[in-house]
């Protein structure tokens, strides 16, 4: 990639490009160009880098150093067509201040979509943590007018300049899409003829989008009766043949998917494998597993499948990208064309896909735009003075750092503020339940996916707003469910899968982490009421020992209430049990909302009562060789403070390069 002027990248360079003309003439027979299609994805409102939670610039995330990474493309490409993969206005305090604390104006442009403007993006499909703030505000921000049922939106608001598009997700009031399904983009080409000599021409390229049907569990109370989903496939089926009719030359599918191989179903969370193999994809732009593609190293399950070419970036075949999370990363696939003499067809086998990183070869990161900050300054500002705002203190810090391995420091506070919510709530509507014992679940929301720097951290001293979106990253709302003691081992068993197999005999580093397993599906309780033990020497649901209320063993029938979120109560991570029948509390209030009230009358954590009670201990067991995790550096004084003696830093850089430390764990202490 060649070097480039800080005047070739900026955003207000972009903007002066000229306007494409789609008046030239169809490619003449034998005429070849290249096309490079880009992509962003999983933005979640990372506008700039900087850490919202932390209060401090953040140089590995941001659409404003992606900017550079696209201006780079373009000029290194004279053709390009730029499209954002969804989970783009949801995710970060300045998501959560646009959406909730100061609501735009029907006039106003959501912040993220100014600078995608201002990018000029040609695109973009919707990804499902889009329906997070409601149908009402997704109508309002991206310019759109549902019709849908309790959704008046009097008139069309601000939305982006670009076509958003979704196929699989239908009103019940009209039976129809509730965005565009599909758009033709027509670009004007710089081509060469068959002889060689430069032309332009007209390439129409046709973009589809999909999200995952899951939205309909993950956000049931805004979508029950309002909308439904079919199937990535079934979609794609009924749309694609009627854009190749409609003149598209190449059909972009946008899935905000990632890959799965088991059994199709019309509810598959990650339908991309599917997808390819529907007639007519050219290309497949995909998402929402905040995983890199292609990534010949990748060790992901869903890139070693068949059919699928991790190191080339294809799947079945078809040239596909998953552009990372947070600006990371730029997708780029640089599509051969070649005109038949009626329309451009893509030659595969030289088309050549790749993820461009932000970070250098050297560890640093391309420098931010600072064209980017100008155009979101007031909100970025006045987002910081609203995290500032105190809610209280604590005499400890709480981390995520060794929440693996058991340390309960940044998880147990929002377990009692959940419990003290549903206790008070069962005491005042619920008198049936009023016996039964309350439990809650939480997970450890940050743990390294995004990098060493990804982790809960709060400070002992004043506890602000900011700290609390630390502890509970996600705007879920507070359920709670009735389960049985059958179902709440296999909630735990469930959660246990976080752990690979462990084999007590094997003499070499076994990793104990499988990073298949996001930590926010590692739910826990953190309570003296509850124990158990989790071995990891058994294999996935058959690790739960030892359970027991209060000293006593849990029977199959003996009855619970846990406090949970809607996105798990409703479904979310396919945990046994929980689709949405059990639930007995479905609050109007967030989690976030419930942690920050009972901050405020606590007044004051402390490490006694908020942050030392473990609910589960590994299993002892003598291993044969080291069992190994990944951790940031220099933290193995937090582990003793939350009672790890079993926990010890074996190497400051595990030489992987993604900035993190290796820790041992002995299973036998």
């Amino acid at each position: 990639m060649r070097h480039l002027k800080p005047c070739q990248i900026g955003i207000a360079v972009l903007a002066t490009l000229p306007a494409l003309a789609l008046a030239a003439p169809a490619a003449p027979k034998g005429a070849s160009a290249t096309l490079a299609v880009l992509e962003t994805t999983d933005l979640h409102s990372n506008v700039v880098g900087y850490d919202y939670f932390k209060l401090a610039a953040e140089p590995s995330i941001g659409l404003d150093r992606t900017a550079r990474l696209i201006a780079q493309a373009r000029a290194e490409f004279p053709n390009t067509v730029l499209f954002d993969n969804g989970d783009t206005i949801q995710g970060n305090a300045l998501a959560d201040w646009q959406a909730l604390v100061k609501p735009l104006g029907c006039e106003q442009t959501l912040g993220i979509y100014k600078v995608m403007n201002a990018l000029k993006y040609d695109g973009a499909s919707i990804g499902n943590h889009e329906f997070n703030y409601g149908l009402a505000y997704l109508s309002q921000v991206t310019g759109n007018r549902f019709k849908v049922a309790g959704v008046a939106q009097p008139k069309r608001c601000a939305g982006p300049a670009f076509p958003q598009v979704l196929a699989n997700v239908y009103s019940v009031k009209t039976k129809q899409p509730l965005f565009a399904p599909y758009r033709i983009v027509e670009k004007k080409l710089s081509a060469q003829d068959a002889n060689g000599k430069p032309i332009t021409a007209t390439v129409k390229v046709g973009i589809i989008g999909f999200t995952p049907p899951t939205i309909m569990s993950w956000d049931k109370r805004w979508l029950e009766g309002k909308v439904y989903t079919t199937g990535v496939r079934e979609a794609a089926l009924k749309y694609i043949p009627e854009m190749r009719k409609k003149g598209a030359d190449i059909v972009v599918a946008i899935a905000h998917g990632g890959l799965d191989a088991n059994p199709y179903t019309p509810q598959m969370e990650n339908a991309g494998w599917y997808l390819a193999q529907v007639p007519g994809v050219d290309a497949m732009l995909l998402g929402h597993s905040h995983q890199l593609f292609p990534n010949a190293a990748s060790t992901a399950p869903q890139f070693n499948l068949p059919g699928v070419d991790k190191a080339r970036g294809l799947v079945h075949g078809v040239p596909t990208v998953m552009a990372n999370l947070w600006g990371k990363h730029l997708g780029v696939i640089a599509l051969q064309l070649r005109a038949d003499g009626k329309r451009w067809t893509v030659e595969k086998d030289k088309t050549v896909v790749e993820a461009r990183a932000a970070q250098n070869a050297d560890k640093s990161f391309v420098a931010a735009d600072p064209a980017v900050m100008d155009l979101i300054r007031a909100e970025h500002e006045a987002t910081i003075a609203y995290v500032k705002t105190p809610v209280g203190s604590t005499d400890f810090r709480m981390t995520t750092y060794f929440a693996d391995v058991g340390d309960p420091s940044a998880l147990q506070v929002v377990n009692a503020a959940q419990t003290d919510y549903v206790k008070k709530y069962i005491a005042a509507n619920l008198p049936q339940y009023a016996k039964l014992p309350v439990l809650s679940m939480s997970a450890p929301f940050k743990s390294g996916l995004a990098g060493a720097f990804d982790f809960t951290d709060v400070p002992a001293g004043n506890l602000a707003l900011n700290n609390a979106a630390d502890l509970y990253l996600y705007p879920n709302a507070l359920y709670a469910v009735k389960i049985d003691g059958a179902g709440l081992k296999a909630w735990l068993e469930t959660s246990a899968r976080r752990f690979n197999t462990i084999d007590p005999n094997k003499t070499g580093p076994q990793e104990l982490v499988n990073a298949s397993v996001p930590s926010y599906n590692f739910d826990t309780p953190t309570s003296s009421e509850i124990s158990y033990e989790i071995d990891v020497t058994q294999p996935p649901g058959s690790r739960i020992r030892k359970l027991a209320l209060r000293g006593v063993p849990v029977e199959p029938n003996q009855e619970f209430i846990v406090a949970t979120n809607n996105y798990r109560a409703s479904g979310g991570g396919n945990f046994p049990g929980l689709d949405g029948s059990k639930t007995v509390v479905a609050s109007p209030d967030t989690s976030r909302d419930v942690l920050i009230a009972y901050i405020r009358d606590v007044k004051k954590l402390s490490r006694a009562a908020h942050g030392s009670t473990r609910s589960w201990r590994f299993a002892q067991v003598k291993s044969a060789g080291p069992v190994v995790f990944h951790s940031a550096p220099g933290m193995i004084g937090l582990a003793r403070e939350a009672g790890l003696e079993n926990v010890r830093e074996a190497k400051a850089d595990d030489g992987l390069g993604k900035g993190f430390a290796l820790y041992e764990l002995d299973l036998s202490k």
